[in-house]
């Protein structure tokens, strides 16, 4: 079945989205139209900070989070908007099939969301666009209403009732980042997706397969990985490139992260062997990328578990962990995150 379908057939142990498609399970149905509207709420950093135990990143200063330039094709068909190593901007996926082109992440907010499209009908021309994201959070699917009408959107699960969950409150604390990313939330409407699946998902786009992965928990509760051909991965938050991985641990606003998970779903990826890995930030790169961010991972559970083990506080695991891996891995950036990936760990029981 081409992309007009919209799924390929369905394979033994995965599921077909798009209720309306003929063969598709019931479990996969499409949903309704109507987002959630939110209000514009102003939060400051200081709030922000405060809402997340004080973890939060400081912005105030970092460039504002805009998706700019053309979209580089790094595989045939397959093109990325880089993120340019800006704070909040993520690397965009556009592939382009002969039947339909595919949209992995919008950037945050409505502004970014069509600048994206913009580019992703540069490229399709007039074939049927789909968009898809890689996990919920808003500057990987906070743009979506500037696909609504003009793309069918495709979310998993798990991505749709985590945005319905948490949506609201991850928009009220990103306002607070900063003044240039509460400027690029504004008048954002939290959209449904019009497709939903359960397992995996195939999207013929026209002699070029993108298969869509539900690996959650792991960064979030509902991460996906796209992987097109077989050659290109889309790994989303999951992998970054000499950024220190981000674990979202606020408690108790979300404690969703999954380490152990984590490393596990990277084994995973490790097994698919890809050519090309587009990671959520930073440069695209290759395999080798997911193993360093798994090593790291590996680091931080072993050595907090080594820590608690001893009768150490979460504190004093954290501010160890931490000047450890800054010590360890000096290219990095965001060093911020380390600290939350230790209390994560230790959390649920640091065990290695």
């Amino acid at each position: 079945m081409s992309a007009q379908g919209p799924l390929a057939a369905p394979q033994a142990g995965r599921s077909q989205a798009g209720g309306s498609q003929e063969g598709a399970p019931e479990r996969a149905q499409a949903e309704p139209d109507e987002g959630v509207r939110t209000e514009a709420s102003r939060s400051t950093p200081e709030d922000t900070r405060a809402s997340t135990g004080g973890n939060a990143p400081d912005l105030t200063t970092a460039p504002p989070p805009i998706v700019r330039g053309e979209p580089v094709e790094v595989a045939d068909g397959v093109h990325v908007i880089p993120d340019g190593r800006v704070e909040l901007v993520p690397n965009v996926g556009i592939v382009v099939g002969a039947d339909a082109a595919l949209v992995i992440d919008t950037g945050i907010g409505p502004r970014n969301g069509a600048y994206v499209l913009e580019r992703a009908r540069e490229l399709a021309g007039d074939r049927k666009l789909y968009l898809t994201v890689t996990h919920f959070h808003p500057e990987h699917g906070f743009g979506a209403q500037a696909f609504k009408g003009a793309a069918t959107i495709l979310y998993n699960r798990g991505q749709r009732d985590e945005l319905r969950r948490k949506g609201a409150a991850y928009l009220d604390m990103f306002k607070g980042l900063s003044e240039a990313v509460a400027a690029e939330l504004v008048d954002v409407t939290l959209v449904d997706p019009d497709v939903t699946y359960e397992g995996r998902a195939e999207l013929d786009l026209g002699g070029r397969v993108a298969e869509l992965r539900p690996v959650g928990p792991a960064h979030t509760a509902s991460d996906q990985t796209v992987l097109v051909d077989g050659r290109v991965l889309f790994g989303g938050d999951l992998i970054e490139t000499r950024i220190f991985p981000i674990a979202p641990y606020f408690p108790p606003y979300d404690t969703d992260v999954d380490g152990d998970r984590w490393i596990a779903v990277l084994d995973e990826l490790l097994a698919l062997d890809p050519e090309i890995v587009v990671s959520g930030h930073g440069e695209v790169t290759d395999a080798a990328l997911i193993r360093d961010v798994r090593d790291y991972l590996v680091y931080v559970r072993a050595e907090t578990a080594r820590l608690r083990a001893r009768g150490a506080s979460a504190d004093e695991t954290a501010a160890a962990v931490d000047k450890a891996a800054r010590a360890r891995w000096t290219t990095w950036e965001r060093p911020e995150w380390i600290g939350l990936a230790a209390r994560a760990f230790y959390a649920d029981g640091g065990a290695a």
